[in-house]
């Protein structure tokens, strides 16, 4: 069993924290925030004064952080008393250039280092069923891969350092996409006078069939499971999915790609949560699609 330092102990970085204890890792955590901390040490999570205390006998250093700035600050403060030899991995999902830079600090202190995204939202950072999409070394990946077990149910090593971002952004930005197109048509249903289930009925075993409609349907009823059955309470927040598409058009920009219809997935939910629903599930965009926009 390893010595694991998590830092990030939010809405998902706390239950990833805690499954790794679940499977018997000694697990020393650190969050700015009180109440992640407390309920971390719910989950058996040894929790430290600060990163730096955190880290200082740690294997491996996990972090789970809003944004790539967080993530840099946190390298840069950690470095000196990273044990030699231990593995950085990043869960963030954070704009390709600062995964790339993170490695880079990771790799002059003569560290491994992962970047490692995840799929699934905080039911499946409760659950252990994560997806992870790993960018590093081989070397590192085979290090890492036998702890992420612990906190996901598929992991992939997408390729050199940044690729795991960069697979978690198109992702998402599928996802962005594909869900206001299911809105789009379960708004043209109603107009056209068919009920929710038909559509369902038809379009979850035809060529519409898609993740978006047949486990995160956007309207009550035909998945019970959908945040739709929970007033839009999220699974996945909007102001999340809003991060990632605009993370994506970022890519898009730098590296030249032309991303029409990701673009306009962003727009819309720009001001979807310009409206007042950053904090509802991404899926409620079909309420606002179906108020014109309004």
């Amino acid at each position: 069993m390893a010595n694991i330092a998590f830092i990030g102990l939010g809405n998902m970085g706390g239950p990833m924290a805690g499954n790794l204890a679940k499977a018997g890792h000694a697990v020393t955590g650190f969050d700015l925030v009180a109440a992640n901390n407390e309920a971390a040490k719910a989950r058996n999570v040894c929790i430290a004064e600060n990163a730096r205390a955190a880290v200082k006998d740690a294997d491996l250093v996990i972090t789970m952080l809003p944004a790539g700035k967080h993530v840099l600050a946190v390298y840069e403060d950690i470095m000196a008393v990273t044990k030699n030899g231990a593995l950085l991995i990043d869960s963030s999902t954070i704009d390709v250039d600062s995964a790339r830079a993170a490695h880079m600090l990771a790799d002059k202190a003569g560290l491994q280092s992962l970047d490692a995204p995840v799929s699934g939202g905080v039911g499946g950072a409760e659950a252990a069923t994560l997806t992870f999409m790993c960018g590093g070394t081989d070397d590192a990946f085979a290090r890492g891969k036998p702890i992420i077990e612990a906190m996901g149910k598929k992991i992939v090593h997408c390729g050199g350092a940044g690729a795991g971002q960069a697979a978690k952004i198109c992702n998402n930005m599928i996802l962005g996409i594909s869900m206001i197109a299911v809105g789009e048509a379960f708004v043209l249903g109603e107009k056209l006078g068919l009920t929710h289930q038909a559509l369902f009925d038809v379009a979850s075993t035809a060529s519409g069939q898609c993740w978006s409609l047949t486990t995160y349907c956007p309207v009550p009823g035909p998945v019970p499971n959908s945040p739709a059955n929970r007033d839009y309470q999220p699974g996945f927040a909007a102001a999340l999915m809003l991060k990632d598409l605009l993370l994506s058009q970022e890519a898009s920009k730098s590296s030249g790609a032309t991303t029409p219809l990701g673009q306009h997935a962003a727009d819309l939910y720009q001001a979807f949560a310009a409206a007042g629903n950053d904090g509802k599930d991404f899926s409620g965009i079909v309420n606002f699609l179906r108020a014109g926009l309004k």
